[in-house]
């Protein structure tokens, strides 16, 4: 298997790059994010790789990061999940919004994904919640905002899905509070308004 390729980024199109190595040209299949991060033609250029071996077929996947490529092999392995999908989720929601999406069951903002509807959004929550660890994003420690009902955080992060935000988009918020422990509820709910 192929880990990654470094090399000379030689031509770059809508969905996919060539990057030289050694005079052999790699086409590598990639996505929004990774071409938003790529350096300018001519620059050396390092891709983690994922190599999808088809009957009739050979297709190179580029990351950014090896955590991407995790979490992209992991998302292959929800039934109805091809390669295609999983790249425009990744797309969709970078690694750390995914995460905390699987755990906090925001099966909408998955479904926003070009071509995922809400029964593979579903698929990919019910499939992964085991196999993702929320103390690997930034939004570690989702635990303690979920773990008691009387807690203000909780009742802070309830009322803003009640508003009509995503339970992704109410945990990103409050997790932008410095000293979100030490806040009531309604001082939460304003501060975590002005972060979204």
């Amino acid at each position: 298997m192929i880990a990654y390729i470094n090399g000379i980024l030689a031509d770059i199109g809508l969905d996919s790059i060539t990057v030289d190595v050694g005079g052999v040209g790699y086409s590598i299949l990639i996505y929004g994010q990774v071409l938003r991060s790529l350096p300018e033609i001519g620059s050396e250029v390092k891709l983690y790789t994922y190599l999808d071996v088809k009957e009739d077929d050979m297709k190179l996947y580029g990351f950014m990061s090896t955590r991407d490529k995790d979490v992209f092999t992991k998302l292959l392995s929800v039934s109805g999940v091809g390669p295609k999908g999983a790249q425009a989720i990744l797309d969709q929601l970078p690694v750390d919004d995914l995460i905390a999406a699987v755990i906090s069951g925001d099966s909408k903002s998955i479904a926003k994904a070009k071509g995922v509807g809400a029964k593979t959004a579903q698929k990919v929550i019910i499939e992964l919640k085991d196999k993702l660890d929320i103390s690997d994003s930034i939004y570690g420690g989702y635990d303690e905002y979920v773990a008691a009902d009387n807690n203000a955080i909780s009742e802070a992060a309830e009322a803003l899905v009640t508003l009509g935000y995503s339970n992704s988009d109410a945990l990103k918020a409050i997790r932008k509070i410095e000293n979100a422990d030490e806040m009531s509820a309604e001082d939460l709910i304003k501060r975590a308004l002005k972060n979204i």
